[in-house]
C-alpha cells in the first residue's frame, strides 16, 4: 500500500505524538525511523499523560504493529522503563513491539562521553538533552557500535567491553566527570536482559513483507526539520536526518513506497536549547507563549525559547520534506493574545532582505520583517468542528495555506484526543 510520513516541521515538540495516535488506526505498522530517547512524544487520554521516547506512538491502538527501525538509537534503560509503564497501564505490546536488530545501541558510557563533551564547550554548547545520542551515532559512522542484534551473540560481553575501553580512552581528554558508571552500568545490563524478550526482526524485510501485505506503514519521525544534521542550523542540530529523506535509509523502504507526507507545525514557534531562533520573543509576550502554551521539554523539562511563526523556516521545511499535509497545533494558544505577528523574510546587518534560510544562520544577526494578524479574542478549546472555529482563526489558517502551498488539513486546539479538528474534503 505503501508507506505515509510524519514529521515535525520546526525544532521539534510540534505535537507529533497525539497526531500519530490519531493516525494510527488507518495503518496496520507504526515505525520510528530515527532519533533516539532525546525525542519526547506526549499523549493525553482518558485522563492519562504517557510520554514516548523509543516506542512508536501507535502502541496505544490494539492490533497495531509497532516497529523501531534500524535508524534509531536505543538506551536500554529508556526502553524497559517505557516498556513498565505500558505494563502498569496495562497496554498489552508483547506481540505488537518489534525491534530492528540492526539498530544501534546507546552504552553508559555514550551518556559520559555526551556530558564530558557539552561540559567542555562551555558557552558554545550545542544544547545537547545529553543522552548519549550523538556519541553513539558517531560509533555507528565509525563502525565501532553496538547493535541490537548483538546482544544475542555469544561474544557481545566482549564486544561491550572493547567498546567501553575504547569510550575510557577518549574521556581521557575531558575533565573528571560525576558519573556513577558501576550503577549505571548495572542497570543497562539488567535492561538488556529485558530487552532480549521483545521479538528481534530484520527490520527492512519485516517492513518490505507488510507492504507486499497490503498494509498501510506510518513513519514517525522525532525531533524535528530544523535539527536534520544535514539540513538544520548546524552545529545545533541532532545527529541524525530527522527529514522525509531519513525514512529510506532508517527503515529500509525504497523511495517509490512513500506516498502522503504530513507535516506538523506549531502555530507558533518554540525551540529547545542552544542555536539560532529569528522569531524568538526575548519579553514578557514570549514568556506568555511559554505559560500558556506549557512550553516545557517532555524529556528534559527545560523551558523552551517562544516566538511567532516563521515564515521562511516553514517554507524550507515543507520543500525538504515534500509535505502533502500541514497540520497545525496549539491554535488554541494564540486565543488570548489578540493581534499576534508572523515573520515573513530576514534582514542582514547591512538591509538586504531574503525569504530563504541563510546558510550563515548560526554566525550572523538577521532580524525579521513581521506581518500582523488579527486575532480571534475567545477560546477554542470547545470547538467540535472545523468550522466552529472563529472567522479570524480560520482566515490565519487560511493564510497559512495560500502562503505555503499546501492544504492545512487537520488542528489542534487542546492536549485531549478528541480537541483535532478535521477538515472534511
Amino acid at each position: 500500500m505503501g508507506v505515509d510520513v510524519l514529521l515535525g516541521l520546526q525544532w521539534g515538540d510540534e505535537g507529533k505524538g497525539k497526531i500519530v495516535d490519531y493516525l494510527a488506526p488507518q495503518y496496520g505498522m507504526v515505525a520510528r525511523f530515527q532519533g533516539g530517547p532525546n525525542a519526547g512524544h506526549t499523549l493525553k487520554f482518558d485522563g492519562r499523560k504517557f510520554v514516548l521516547h523509543t516506542i512508536p506512538s501507535g502502541i496505544f491502538r490494539d492490533g497495531l504493529l509497532n516497529l523501531v527501525g534500524n535508524g534509531v538509537v536505543i538506551d536500554p534503560i529508556t526502553l524497559v522503563r517505557e516498556l513498565r509503564e505500558l505494563t502498569e497501564a496495562s497496554v498489552d505490546f508483547r506481540d505488537r513491539l518489534f525491534i530492528a536488530r540492526k539498530a544501534h545501541l546507546i552504552l553508559p558510557t555514550h551518556r559520559m562521553l555526551d556530558a564530558a563533551s557539552e561540559l567542555a564547550k562551555g558557552k558554545a554548547k550545542i544544547g545537547s538533552t545529553l543522552r548519549g545520542i550523538g556519541p553513539a551515532y558517531m560509533d555507528k559512522t565509525g563502525r565501532n557500535g553496538l547493535r541490537v542484534g548483538d546482544i544475542l551473540a555469544p561474544d557481545f560481553f566482549k564486544r561491550y567491553q572493547q567498546l567501553k575501553e575504547k569510550h575510557f580512552g577518549l574521556l581521557g581528554q575531558y575533565a573528571d566527570l560525576l558519573f556513577d558508571l558501576e550503577g549505571e552500568e548495572t542497570r543497562w545490563m539488567e535492561a538488556v536482559e529485558e530487552i532480549r524478550k521483545i521479538p528481534m526482526v530484520d527490520g527492512e524485510y519485516f517492513v518490505s513483507e507488510a507492504l507486499s501485505a497490503g498494509k498501510r506503514i506510518l513513519a514517525e519521525g522525532a525531533q524535528g526539520t530544523m535539527l536534520d544534521v544535514d539540513f538544520g542550523t548546524y552545529p545545533f542540530v541532532t545527529s541524525s536526518n530527522t527529514t522525509t529523506s531519513g525514512v529510506c535509509t532508517g527503515l529500509g523502504v525504497a523511495p517509490r513506497h512513500i506516498r502522503e507526507v504530513f507535516g506538523i507545525t506549531k502555530a507558533y514557534c518554540t525551540r529547545v536549547g542552544s542555536g539560532p531562533f529569528p522569531t524568538e520573543l526575548l519579553d514578557e509576550t514570549g514568556e506568555r507563549l511559554r505559560t500558556e502554551g506549557g512550553e516545557f521539554g517532555a524529556t528534559t523539562g527545560r523551558p523552551r525559547r517562544c516566538g511567532w511563526l516563521d515564515m521562511p523556516q516553514l517554507k524550507y521545511a515543507i520543500m525538504l520534506n515534500g509535505v502533502t499535509q500541514l497540520i497545525v497545533t496549539k491554535l488554541d494558544v494564540l486565543s488570548s493574545f489578540g493581534d499576534f505577528h508572523i515573520g515573513v523574510a530576514y534582514r542582514s546587518q547591512e538591509g538586504s532582505t531574503t525569504r530563504q534560510l541563510p546558510y550563515d544562520l548560526c554566525q550572523e544577526a538577521y532580524t525579521v520583517d513581521y506581518e500582523p494578524v488579527k486575532g480571534w479574542h475567545v477560546p477554542l478549546d470547545k470547538a467540535g468542528n472545523w468550522y466552529d472555529l472563529p472567522p479570524e482563526a480560520l482566515d490565519y489558517l487560511n493564510r497559512l495555506e495560500n502562503a505555503l502551498r499546501v492544504p492545512v488539513t487537520m488542528v489542534s486546539v487542546g492536549p485531549g484526543r478528541n480537541q483535532l479538528l478535521i477538515r472534511k474534503p
